[in-house]
């Protein structure tokens, strides 16, 4: 939903202020109403009053009867009264039983009293005959909620306070937990913890703070890996420059010297122009980490691809047996020819590196349902399982003295010198580019349970 956690604290403050003001309510009503009936004790003391007037009555004593309700009044320091009422119809109408039986001059002691009305009222005890009543105002002492005042500022100040407190703190908590989570993980990122994540610690609901997190964890993951990867980069492009660094200063030597001109001229060449190609592909290596590109407006055959890179391959090692399997034709669109190019004259270059002279390498080519699929098999020694991963990092090298041939050994007519473990790597990422995905494994010879060559698998989208 758009703009959940709007509607989360929308919710969450319009339904708790609803219903805390009707909890309020409901509790303010509840407690006045309970505080508004006269004591049970109090009721009975009333009525005994009654009967005490209702007695002296019927004894006939006025005297005595207005000295008790003297008497009375001093004691409860109020007014009382004993009177006779009687109903009179006028224009000969007629009155209903009901009238006459709860005609009263005062209120009922078991009635509530009107907590908000600051005169007591008048408390009516009815005599047997049904005429005569002792009427007294309630005395102060005996009238009900006495702490009703106190209870009105707890329920309507004290409570919501309290309760608006304990929503706010709950508000505060559910806001606080991510944005809490997100500052720890800022400064454990800005520690160089670039391996922080805080998605899991938020929980999984799906709302603004989750976009948030994602969006934080998507950018630490992504920043963390390009400084990981920029580090490790420098590191290894700065050792790598030290060897034909070394080679040019030996070279440059020589010229000075006047020992072997042309071949040192040949080797400042050669030297230049492998310092190039090394810097060219850690360039294209960085753009492809950096930015992570998607490669998908070219549409070309993939089998005439393959050929003119095979044939290169041939040219550039003839000794070499390079075989082609596959249908004469294989249409492939939204992709990159150039990436695939390079990538796959990578693949192939590297296989032809480790294969001994007069040995094949098999690159075959055929579809699987909706995927193209490239396979590039060599006769080479292999890698080590635990390794088959490692080839495709920067720099990356199973056998580096196998890998550079020694600086002071000239090079044979047609050959060149190993690479520096960046042909795997930048393959790699071409074909991420282009939607495909490549690994590794190797050939195994069941007859000897042995290695006998490695197998690059690449598939790419039809």
């Amino acid at each position: 939903m758009k703009n959940s956690l709007l509607w989360k604290m929308l919710s969450f403050i319009a339904v708790g202020t609803v219903i805390l003001f009707w909890s309020i309510d409901m509790l303010n009503r509840q407690t006045e109403n309970e505080m508004s009936f006269i004591d049970k004790q109090y009721q009975q003391q009333i009525i005994d009053y009654g009967l005490e007037a209702e007695r002296l009555y019927l004894s006939g004593n006025q005297q005595q009867l207005a000295k008790w309700l003297l008497d009375l009044q001093a004691k409860e320091q109020t007014w009382a009264a004993v009177v006779q009422s009687n109903l009179i119809t006028m224009g000969g109408s007629i009155l209903e039983k009901q009238f006459t039986d709860s005609h009263r001059l005062g209120r009922n002691v078991q009635w509530k009293i009107h907590l908000y009305f600051k005169v007591n009222p008048v408390m009516d005890i009815t005599f047997a005959d049904n005429k005569t009543r002792f009427l007294i105002r309630l005395p102060q002492r005996m009238r009900p909620g006495g702490y009703y005042p106190l209870a009105q500022v707890l329920l309507q100040i004290a409570l919501p306070f309290l309760l608006l407190s304990l929503l706010t703190w709950v508000l505060y908590r559910h806001v606080m937990k991510p944005l809490s989570a997100l500052q720890e993980a800022t400064h454990k990122f800005g520690a160089g913890d670039y391996g922080v994540q805080i998605n899991a610690k938020v929980g999984t609901h799906k709302d603004e703070f989750t976009t948030l997190t994602n969006s934080f964890d998507l950018m630490a993951s992504r920043t963390g890996k390009l400084i990981v990867n920029q580090r490790q980069l420098l590191e290894d492009l700065s050792h790598e420059l030290r060897t034909p660094l070394a080679r040019l200063d030996m070279a440059v030597d020589c010229i000075k010297q006047g020992i072997h001109t042309t071949d040192s001229i040949e080797r400042l060449s050669n030297e230049s122009a492998i310092m190039r190609e090394l810097v060219e592909d850690t360039l294209m290596l960085v753009w492809l980490n950096n930015e992570m590109p998607t490669l998908n407006k070219d549409s070309f055959d993939l089998v005439e691809l393959l050929e003119v890179i095979c044939n290169d391959a041939r040219f550039e090692y003839p000794q070499h047996c390079i075989i082609l399997q596959g249908p004469t034709q294989l249409p492939i669109g939204n992709s990159s020819q150039r990436a695939l190019n390079q990538a796959l004259e990578n693949i192939i270059r590297n296989a032809l590196q480790h294969t001994p002279t007069a040995h094949q390498v098999i690159i075959a080519v055929d579809r699987q349902n909706d995927k193209l699929q490239v396979t590039v098999s060599d006769n080479g020694p292999g890698v080590p399982e635990h390794l088959l991963e490692d080839i495709f990092q920067p720099f990356f090298q199973v056998d580096k003295s196998r890998a550079k041939q020694n600086p002071m050994i000239p090079l044979a007519e047609g050959t060149r010198r190993g690479g520096f473990g960046l042909g795997l790597a930048l393959a790699q990422r071409q074909i991420t580019a282009v939607g495909g995905n490549i690994i590794a494994n190797n050939l195994i010879n069941e007859l000897e349970n042995s290695v006998k060559g490695l197998r690059i698998s690449i598939l790419l989208p039809a």
